[in-house]
């Protein structure tokens, strides 16, 4: 499910197909603007029917169904990556912030976001929402059995690197500085209870510094500036 006109373009620029789209008759001008492609039913309702549908006061006017994509072997998506960058995640159930770390992911070129089992769906409409519709556009895979399959990370040539504030952890300047033109895999864990000590001694870690009496980061925030400090470098 896709809600509004960004995240419906995104839906177009994607290999996802858009099955339908419903449209509140006073946005109907706002489809002009978007290419849709021939065929695409597109159904012209009015507030009350909009409500009744949706159930939900976020849609913008605008609503869109697209088809779901066969799940992606991770192993044959990290084969043919071509970025030097790439986002590992394990444990965040909240489609807010999936949804936040996809974009992070988009804005920052990195090529893909892998996920451990219990992640929530970025395909759930909140993630899509939160991430503009990229969350279609950056490919994705459920690495399983976790954290074993964190291992195939290293074996296609990315450096995985633990975001955690941990004291004892580097901090991400001289982490990024080391790795200057290495291909690197960021792995964030949920807020809370944050990476699992399994993963933390399968990655190097790195820190994020902060003004005292801060402990933390929100995880997606923690993600993007992890990404911008690679981005920068690579």
């Amino acid at each position: 499910m896709v809600e509004g006109k960004l995240a419906l373009q995104a839906v177009l620029l994607s290999p996802y197909p858009l099955a339908s789209v419903l449209v509140l008759r006073r946005r109907l001008v706002v489809l002009d603007e978007v290419c849709l492609p021939a065929g695409v039913p597109v159904y012209v309702v009015d507030e009350d029917v909009m409500a009744a549908t949706a159930g939900f006061d976020v849609h913008r006017g605008l609503l869109s169904v697209a088809r779901r994509l066969p799940p992606v072997v991770p192993g044959e998506l990290l084969a043919t990556l071509k970025a030097q960058l790439l986002v590992v995640v394990e444990g965040v159930n909240d489609q807010e912030n999936l949804g936040a770390i996809f974009r992070n992911a988009a804005a920052f070129g990195a090529g893909a976001v892998l996920l451990d089992p219990t992640c929530a769906d970025p395909l759930y409409r909140r993630s899509v929402r939160v991430s503009l519709g990229l969350v279609l556009r950056v490919p994705f895979a459920r690495l399983e059995p976790w954290p074993a399959a964190l291992e195939l990370v290293s074996h296609y040539g990315f450096v995985p690197v633990a975001l955690t504030p941990s004291p004892t952890a580097e901090t991400i300047e001289a982490v990024s500085d080391d790795l200057r033109g290495q291909r690197v895999a960021l792995v964030a864990g949920a807020e809370g209870p944050g990476l699992s000590p399994r993963v933390l001694s399968l990655c190097r870690q790195a820190r994020v510094p902060m003004a005292p009496g801060v402990d933390s980061l929100n995880v997606a925030t923690a993600t993007a500036v992890a990404l911008h400090r690679f981005a920068v470098l690579s």
